[in-house]
């Protein structure tokens, strides 16, 4: 399911302070970089991945590891990506995920609005 504007905008607020756990080299995409970053995606849901030069641009780089995980890309700035994977249990963002918020109740109408102090 893919992340609605909101919930991709809170997830780069949370992303913000964090390193990258997963650097990506100048062999590009492996096997074994796919492998650590579905690891880190399990163990902490929301992670940066640096992405390095190599054989194919940050984009397309950014766009296979997301496919080959299953993840979500929340962002990519520069040659930073955060990705987002939600675990089926106990995932720390469940309140964030689950769907749209309360909307804030109306003001009243029937009240006289008092006058402002100056």
């Amino acid at each position: 399911m893919p992340l609605t504007g909101k919930e991709r905008r809170h997830l780069r607020a949370l992303g913000h302070h964090l390193e990258p756990v997963v650097i990506v080299g100048s062999s590009g995409v492996t096997e074994g970089v796919i492998a650590a970053v579905e690891q880190a995606l399990n163990d902490h849901e929301l992670i940066k991945v640096k992405i390095n030069e190599g054989p194919e641009g940050r984009h397309e780089g950014a766009d296979s590891i997301a496919e080959a995980t299953g993840s979500e890309l929340a962002q990519l700035l520069g040659r930073t990506a955060l990705f987002f994977k939600r675990r089926k249990q106990q995932s720390r963002f469940e309140d964030i995920l689950k769907g749209p918020h309360e909307p804030r109740p109306a003001p009243k109408q029937d009240e006289e609005k008092k006058p402002r102090r100056r």
